[in-house]
């Protein structure tokens, strides 16, 4: 199954997969997912985040309309040996089984890889362009060709490349109304900590120095928090369970 909490910064909420209208692309679907690698995936856009979840992965064929249809299992340009999950399939996985976006890329035979040119409704443009990182880091190779392990952590970010730091957020996963909470903001990629970011939605909670910020919750529930600043990437979201 698909694990995923699209997310916006103004409204933070889980959905359900959409249906399918065939039987027999579910079929397959879930074959692929009773059977793959277990990832977490995270898709951050030009102004939100568009998916953030797991999704169970296998190497495959991938399809998109501008590039035609080619194998995405890692032994793509002679990179692997042996055929395994790799990050684009576990981009055309989580679009196809969860059904909330689409995307397309261009296919370069020189390099046997995809080139991402769209994810959802944000389209790479003359100087901004989308990127992947594992685990935190750029990948030094495509996305077809990089292949991915159990429990790895892969990114999508658009204008990578032109981010100062990868926002990453941590903390407790519960909390109290009107109790002060200190979360943790660092660089995803230096685990360097990171100050002057602020929790969205809550403008007062700046990260200080050694990267901690202070959340006031006034009401109970399940709360999604990320961490921003304006010359670097969104955070993951921290979920934390308010109690009265």
């Amino acid at each position: 199954m698909v694990r995923f909490f699209p997310l916006t910064l103004g409204f933070l909420s889980a959905i359900t997969p959409l249906s399918f209208a065939s039987p027999v692309v579910t079929y397959g679907l879930e074959e692929r997912q009773a059977s793959g690698t277990l990832v977490k995936v995270r898709i951050e856009g030009s102004s939100r985040t568009i998916f953030e979840g797991t999704v169970k992965t296998n190497g495959r064929d991938v399809t998109t309309a501008n590039g035609g249809t080619h194998r995405c299992d890692g032994t793509n340009n002679g990179q692997n040996p042996v055929p395994g999950p790799t990050c684009t399939s576990a981009l055309a996985d989580v679009a196809a089984y969860a059904g909330v976006f689409s995307w397309d890329g261009t296919w370069d035979s020189n390099f046997e890889d995809y080139f991402v040119t769209r994810i959802g409704g944000t389209s790479q443009t003359s100087s901004q362009f989308w990127g992947v990182l594992l685990n935190w880091q750029f990948i030094p190779v495509g996305g077809c060709q990089q292949q991915v392990a159990a429990d790895d952590t892969i990114l999508w970010a658009f204008d990578a490349f032109s981010k100062t730091h990868f926002l990453k957020l941590d903390g407790p996963s519960t909390a109290k109304v009107g109790v002060p909470l200190q979360v943790h903001v660092t660089d995803g990629s230096s685990e360097g900590a990171i100050s002057g970011a602020s929790i969205a939605g809550y403008p007062s909670s700046i990260s200080d120095s050694n990267g901690h910020a202070t959340v006031t919750f006034t009401s109970a529930g399940t709360k999604r928090i990320k961490a921003q600043r304006s010359d670097s990437l969104r955070s993951n979201a921290l979920v934390i369970t308010v109690s009265n």
